[in-house]
């Protein structure tokens, strides 16, 4: 018999150290569907990394606070309750999260887009 799963997200899974992320996939779905959820203290992404996704990513800010740079040079602060969508191929990454406290994200990745013929 399926029984549901429970748990409380700030709570449980990995720790990060002062620097780091910790992620922990919380379900998955056939097709490439995935919810994470993502903690963060003080981190932020090596110099000259960037996400380049070939699929679209819901995120949630839950607690605490991030910057997300983009390629065009722009950069988004982030409070909990945010949200941002990043399309399929939005260069991005995180310039910042709060140091000292845990920055606590919910991220969605759905599933990766079909190409048009013609598209590498």
């Amino acid at each position: 018999m399926n029984m549901p799963r429970f748990g409380r997200l700030a709570e449980g899974g990995p720790r990060p150290v002062a620097g780091d992320e910790c992620f922990q996939d919380l379900l998955t779905a056939p097709g490439g569907a995935r919810v994470e959820r993502v903690l963060s203290r003080g981190a932020a992404s090596p110099s000259g990394f960037w996400y380049e996704q070939g699929w679209d990513e819901f995120v949630l800010l839950v607690s605490g606070a991030a910057v997300l740079a983009f390629a065009d040079g722009g950069e988004r602060r982030l409070e909990a309750g945010d949200y941002a969508i990043l399309p399929a191929g939005c260069r991005h990454r995180v310039a910042w999260t709060e140091p000292g406290k845990d920055t606590l994200w919910l991220a969605v990745h759905m599933p990766p887009r079909e190409r048009a013929p013609g598209q590498g």
